[in-house]
């Protein structure tokens, strides 16, 4: 039966405000109305200062998240948000679950039931809620009775207070957890001494902050410099680090990848992302640094396929880029192929490999590379150029490393 919304809110105020919230969700909109985010989580947290209740807002572009202190702080915050006019809100506490629909009337319709959320073991806080733990740590999500999960174990644990400022979304929490995991694959065990690291491309930084956290556990000794060509992302991530306590060894510089200041040259490049030829020129700066090892999860690849639409194809394969979606996957192929095989003829030991399902992302692809310094063969020479040569096609990648040459 529909009630009065002043009544509803009033009570999902008293969950959001109470002790025992574990997790609610505002998101819809009332009919003729639209709320200035499309979505709004809460949960409480845990910082070094004490106690936080965390909101996490999206305009449908980007994700804002805030941590808010209890008491006047956070009573206004909650006011704010139940002011919005939010078609739905769901409510969580540890024995309680709350679902808030607004009817096209403008009244309320409630539905209460009991909890199923079980505790996280070992520490009394709520479990995540499916779909949205965050990536890393040796916590483990349980496998439901009978089901077929398998048990997670994660690089970092999902309590770190971290996840807590970074924020994101339970995807890109997952794709940084899972290269995280290629990163540990590639760096060798029994390292020892300063490591210099870069993120190019870094942009809200959460691959950054994820890094240095899980290389500093390892007891490695880690500077780590983010760069984005945004200047507010700049501040934004020098204003996280700082609140991490971490300002002394993350640092971020605004400018593009090519030409941003990162003294001294790094050991590792990092670069989760990085759209189309901007991953090039991030492998082109790790090659004109002499990076150790370099990670590149490319994004879209629109340079190759651009030169495929207009040059054509070889006979007799034609047909491989005739249709528009083909062209697109063949040349996402070509690209990292390409680009694998310049690596390797710059003295590195380079591999394509999967470092996230598909499901997660489409991208899913890395480019991992590993320094030798071993003077290519007379075969990769041979099988580089005849490629690019039978398909007339120049790779960015090419194009950039030449000019470092040139300008030795």
């Amino acid at each position: 039966m529909p009630v009065p919304l002043d009544a509803a809110l009033a009570e999902v105020r008293s969950m959001l405000l109470g002790p025992e919230l574990t997790r609610a969700v505002a998101a819809g909109r009332r009919r003729g109305q639209r709320p200035s985010v499309v979505r709004a989580e809460l949960r409480p947290v845990l910082l070094k200062a004490g106690p936080r209740l965390q909101i996490a807002t999206s305009d449908g572009a980007r994700p804002y998240t805030r941590n808010v202190a209890p008491g006047p702080e956070s009573d206004a915050a909650v006011e704010a948000l139940l002011a919005e006019p939010f078609g739905n809100w769901h409510v969580e506490t540890a024995d309680s679950t709350l679902q808030l629909r607004v009817t096209k009337s403008g009244e309320a319709q409630l539905h209460r039931a009991a909890s199923t959320r079980p505790s996280r073991a070992g520490d009394g806080r709520p479990a995540p809620a499916s779909g949205d733990e965050p990536a890393g740590g040796q916590q483990r999500r349980a496998a439901a009775p009978g089901g077929h999960d398998r048990a997670k174990e994660y690089l970092l644990d999902p309590g770190d207070p971290i996840f807590a400022e970074i924020g994101g979304s339970a995807a890109k929490r997952r794709q940084v957890d899972a290269f995280l995991r290629a990163l540990v694959a590639t760096l060798p065990d029994g390292l020892s001494g300063p490591l210099r690291v870069v993120d190019l491309g870094c942009g809200n930084a959460y691959l950054t902050f994820a890094a240095y956290r899980y290389l500093t556990q390892r007891g490695l000794d880690v500077e780590l410099v983010g760069v984005d060509v945004r200047e507010d992302q700049r501040r934004r991530n020098t204003e996280l680090a700082e609140r991490l306590g971490w300002a002394d060894r993350v640092r971020f510089v605004a400018g593009s990848i090519a030409d941003a200041v990162v003294e001294p040259a790094p050991d590792l490049v990092l670069a989760l992302h990085a759209c189309d030829t901007a991953t090039d020129e991030a492998l082109a700066r790790a090659v004109r640094w002499g990076a150790r090892w370099v990670l590149a999860a490319p994004c879209c690849h629109h340079d190759v396929a651009a030169q495929l639409r207009a040059g054509g194809a070889p006979s007799p394969y034609a047909l491989l880029v005739r249709q528009g979606i083909l062209r697109e996957r063949f040349a996402d192929v070509v690209t990292d192929a390409l680009r694998a095989g310049l690596l390797r003829l710059h003295g590195y030991r380079a591999e394509v490999v999967e470092f996230v399902d598909s499901a997660h992302t489409p991208r899913n692809l890395l480019i991992r590379a590993r320094r030798t310094d071993a003077a290519p063969t007379d075969e990769q020479r041979a099988e580089y150029r005849e490629l690019i040569t039978q398909w007339r096609i120049t790779p960015r990648l090419e194009t950039l490393l030449t000019q470092a040459a040139a300008d030795r």
